[in-house]
């Protein structure tokens, strides 16, 4: 296949070598299990039911999931084979299934669902940068959408994930993403809706500030606001430590001052790599 499912339109044959996102066009996952760190309406009490997919579309300096984003960790799934690792995932319980950094496979997560649909939410956990058009074909198999909203300025995008153009093509899928998924939550389980994530970069008020900006212009009331204090210092990251509580506390004002009252703040407790999985 010639792949252009990402804004990258490298349009690679997959089929005979990588595209930029690291991949062919065998699925590749690294990693199958619940999962309980993510915002509480999507982890709840029993876990969400998390597929982590080897590769990825953007190439983050500070990713904390490099092992498997930059290389083939994990192990080949057919669709049919992922249908059913998915319907042993629901019945272990969970809230929800959880594609986490899908969109280099989302031609094959429809094969999968066409194959089987659980009766519980599908969860699309992207890196924002996608095409509209390829979210649109996902909405009649995605409940949830929890796109991160990384940067408000593309020159910070190009400096630290090397893609120029990452403001536009979120701004496009995320406002795609809440037009077709109104927010649905019962008993503190969401069940459908889009929660936008925004990890706050230590030296990068600037750029959280406008990412709060353009959320509170363009998506308040049609999603929730998670803010992210999670940053540590992996990989190959240029910024060498955690955030300050100054930092952050400036940067919850900005909350504040836009108003933007409905979402998630994690603590800043969470700068440790404890929560990353291990794949």
């Amino acid at each position: 296949m010639k792949c252009n499912l990402c804004p990258n339109l490298c349009g690679v044959d997959r089929d005979k070598s990588d595209g930029l996102c690291h991949s062919d066009n065998d699925m590749r996952i690294s990693r199958i299990g619940k999962h309980f760190f993510e915002e509480p309406p999507i982890s709840g009490t029993k876990g969400s039911g998390t597929v982590f997919f080897a590769g990825c579309t953007l190439d983050c300096e500070f990713c904390q999931n490099y092992e498997i984003s930059k290389n083939k960790v994990g192990k080949v799934y057919t669709p049919k084979e992922l249908a059913c690792a998915i319907k042993d995932l629901e019945n272990s319980g969970v809230h929800n299934i959880n594609f986490v950094t899908p969109t280099h496979f989302s031609h094959k997560i429809i094969e999968t669902l066409d194959i089987y649909r659980p009766s519980i939410p599908i969860v699309y956990n992207t890196s924002g940068f996608e095409n509209a058009s390829i979210i649109k074909q996902m909405n009649s198999y995605v409940d949830i959408y929890l796109p991160d909203f990384k940067y408000g300025y593309d020159n910070v995008a190009l400096k630290y994930s090397k893609r120029k153009d990452y403001v536009h093509y979120a701004m496009d899928a995320i406002l795609e993403m809440v037009n077709a998924k109104p927010i649905i939550i019962k008993d503190g389980i969401m069940k459908q809706g889009v929660i936008i994530r925004h990890l706050v970069l230590p030296e990068n008020l600037e750029n959280s500030k406008e990412v709060i900006r353009l959320f509170a212009e363009n998506f308040q009331g049609k999603a929730l606001f998670s803010l992210m204090s999670q940053f540590v210092p992996c990989y190959k990251s240029t910024i060498s430590r955690t955030l300050k509580p100054l930092e952050y506390k400036i940067i919850l004002s900005y909350l504040d001052k836009y108003k933007v009252v409905d979402g998630y703040v994690q603590d800043l407790s969470s700068a440790k790599t404890d929560f990353i999985p291990n794949f």
